[in-house]
Formats: C-alpha cells, sequence, structure tokens
C-alpha cells in the first residue's frame, strides 16, 4: 500500500473551505459591468440589461432613481417583484 502525501490534500481543503466562507459575502449583481437594469412596462418579472449610454428597448423603461436593483435579492431586486412602472417609468402598483 503506498503513503499518499498529506500536505495536497490539507492545501486543498483549506482553499475550498476558505472559497465556502467567502461565497457567504458574493452578492451576484443584476447586470454585468457596463449594462444597467430595466424593466418591462406593466410587468413584475420582466426585466433586461442595456449597455450603459443606449437607451432601453421598445416595452422596457429604466428603474427610477434610487430604486435600482443592484443586486440579485437585494431591497429593490425585492420590491420590485410587488410593483410596477407605466411607459412613463412612473409606478402603477
Amino acid at each position: 500500500m503506498t503513503k499518499r502525501p498529506t500536505m495536497p490534500f490539507l492545501l486543498v481543503t483549506a482553499v475550498l473551505a476558505a472559497g465556502l466562507t467567502a461565497g457567504c459575502s458574493f452578492r451576484e449583481a443584476i447586470c454585468s459591468s457596463g449594462e444597467y437594469p430595466v424593466a418591462a412596462v406593466e410587468s413584475t418579472t420582466g426585466r433586461a440589461c442595456v449597455p450603459d449610454g443606449e437607451d432601453p428597448p421598445a416595452g422596457y423603461v429604466r428603474f427610477p432613481e434610487g430604486k435600482v436593483p443592484e443586486h440579485v435579492d437585494d431591497e429593490w431586486d425585492k420590491y420590485w417583484n410587488d410593483h410596477m412602472l407605466d411607459d412613463r417609468g412612473n409606478e402603477i402598483a
């Protein structure tokens, strides 16, 4: 029977443990860098990401200033699950 070196195993275990604990603080962004989120008009589920500097596509509007979701399950991401915007970006429900 061959004796396996324990140092690589310990190193891998330490790296995995550090990754799991660091993962608790990781927050998934709504959009990629260089993009901003938009909402589908009169919808609680329709969303998209638009390149910075471009207008939202037809049927989508920008979120109101100060109420833009930035990360999955943040305050505004959850808020917009129950609220809608009209075609002018005004909150309607």
